[in-house]
């Protein structure tokens, strides 16, 4: 696909997705939408969105009722190529201010988990479940998981990571469509829908904070996810 074809469609799916889209004056090379233009907020559509469209098109998002009262959305940073891909629930009131996720204690505590890996958090892939914080930092609701899926399945399609660590109950029940406790799905090699991708669950660092005794478990959670990284690079 040519560059002005790639910038076309780019185009189609962000004014479906009624983001305005402005172009020099005098340039005639991009073409208008099509009448038959696909719908981006369809999951279908959104499956064959690129990065930067996709990246545009989070914070246009009205799906679910948390657009009225976010901040900003959180999309994700990290390596867009990343090894490891770590999913927590939902952003909370420091990071819908700062538009990043795991800031503030919990993340400085993720920085540190990663780090006794060896690995950065600028190497690793970091979102959220939800795109937007829930009021007073509660957990997602169904609907509103279901809102953001789209967005989520098309970052790990398009980050392809070898393991992904779902960090506390709701990111990894969610991920896995289980309503199993924590306890249960620790230590434990589980796979997308897709059935390719592996998934270890772990606490998330909020709780470690409010439970210390936890980190082992949670290192050892870690130690688990790398074997398991090991085991597929064979």
């Amino acid at each position: 696909m040519t560059d002005m074809a790639a910038e076309n469609r780019r185009r189609v799916y962000l004014r479906a997705l009624d983001i305005d889209v402005y172009a020099l004056r005098g340039n005639s090379e991009i073409e208008p939408p099509p009448a038959d233009a696909p719908d981006a907020t369809d999951s279908a559509a959104v499956e064959s969105v690129d990065w930067a469209t996709l990246e545009q098109a989070v914070p246009a998002c009205t799906q679910c009722a948390l657009y009225k009262t976010r901040t900003q959305t959180v999309f994700g940073v990290g390596r867009r190529t990343a090894d490891w891909m770590i999913i927590g629930d939902a952003p909370g009131a420091e990071e819908d201010q700062r538009g990043e996720p795991f800031v503030g204690r919990a993340g400085k505590l993720l920085d540190e988990m990663l780090r006794a890996l060896g690995l950065q958090r600028n190497s690793v892939f970091i979102t959220n479940i939800l795109k937007c914080r829930p009021p007073e930092d509660r957990d997602s609701a169904a609907d509103e998981a279901e809102s953001c899926r789209r967005y989520l399945e098309r970052q790990i399609e398009l980050i392809s990571p070898k393991i992904v660590l779902a960090v506390g109950p709701i990111a990894a029940q969610n991920l896995l469509q289980t309503d199993a406790p924590l306890g249960c799905l620790r230590q434990q090699k589980h796979y997308l829908s897709d059935g390719q991708r592996p998934v270890v669950v772990t606490y998330h660092p909020d709780y470690l904070l409010r439970s210390p005794t936890l980190k082992r478990k949670a290192w050892e959670d870690l130690c688990f996810a790398q074997r398991v990284i090991n085991e597929t690079s064979q």
